[in-house]
C-alpha cells in the first residue's frame, strides 16, 4: 500500500528515536500537529533497508536545510 502525503512542520515540530521494544527501534516524526512513524520493515533484511533508509534522510535533510539558509556556498 503506497501513499503520498505533503505536510510543514509546526513551531513544535522535532524529531526522535522510540525503542517501541528492545528490538524495534522507530524513527518519529512529531510534525505539530501530525504525527509520522517510520519502523523496521517486517520482511528479510528490512533492518538493512531500515539503515539505508535513514542514513539517505539524513543527508537529503542535511542538504535542504543548506539550501534553505545558504550553507551550499
Amino acid at each position: 500500500m503506497g501513499f503520498n502525503v505533503t505536510c510543514s512542520p509546526g513551531k513544535d515540530a522535532t524529531a526522535g528515536l522510540v525503542m517501541v521494544t528492545p528490538e524495534l527501534p522507530t524513527l518519529i516524526l512529531y510534525l505539530d500537529p501530525v504525527n509520522l512513524a517510520i519502523q523496521l520493515p517486517a520482511f528479510p533484511n528490512g533492518a538493512q533497508v531500515l539503515t539505508r533508509f535513514c542514513r539517505e534522510l539524513s543527508r537529503e535533510a542535511a542538504r535542504v536545510a543548506d539550501a534553505i539558509d545558504g550553507g551550499d556556498k
